[in-house]
This record gives C-alpha cells, sequence and structure tokens, in this order.
C-alpha cells in the first residue's frame, strides 16, 4: 500500500514539474517573439502619449536655475 502511494506521489511530482518546465518554455519563446515586443512598446507609448502632456503642464516650472551653483566673480585686478 505504502509503495503506491510513493508511486502515484512520484507520478504527480513528475507531471507537476513537467507542466511547469513546459508553461516556463512556453512563456519565454512567447516573451521573446517580435509579437510581444511590438504589443509591449504599443502598450506603453500609449500610455505615455496620454500622460504625457498633463503631467508636463503640471511639473515644469516657470523659470529655470543653473544646474550648480556658481561662484560669484571677483573683480579683476588691472595694473
Amino acid at each position: 500500500m505504502f509503495n503506491k502511494i510513493c508511486q502515484v506521489a512520484s507520478l504527480l511530482s513528475l507531471l507537476l514539474s513537467g507542466s511547469m518546465a513546459a508553461f516556463g518554455y512556453v512563456a519565454i519563446r512567447y516573451m521573446q517573439s517580435p509579437g510581444f515586443e511590438r504589443e509591449l512598446k504599443n502598450k506603453v507609448m500609449d500610455e505615455l502619449t496620454g500622460n504625457m502632456p498633463s503631467l508636463i503642464n503640471k511639473e515644469l516650472p516657470s523659470f529655470t536655475k543653473p544646474a550648480m551653483p556658481t561662484l560669484p566673480k571677483k573683480p579683476s585686478i588691472s595694473l
């Protein structure tokens, strides 16, 4: 009886491992396909173009300052 339970558990484990490996292989092949890349780029670009005008108008200040503070210029002494 115990032997049958071990065989069934072993078979289920083999099926589960095999199905996970097959799913991983199919998922990786799909993610590397040009169709998936095109679809993903289109979704990202649609999202960005929809949000960009509203985000740009809210986030950009009306004035800018230098990127780094500058030292005051010392008067030059001429002889």
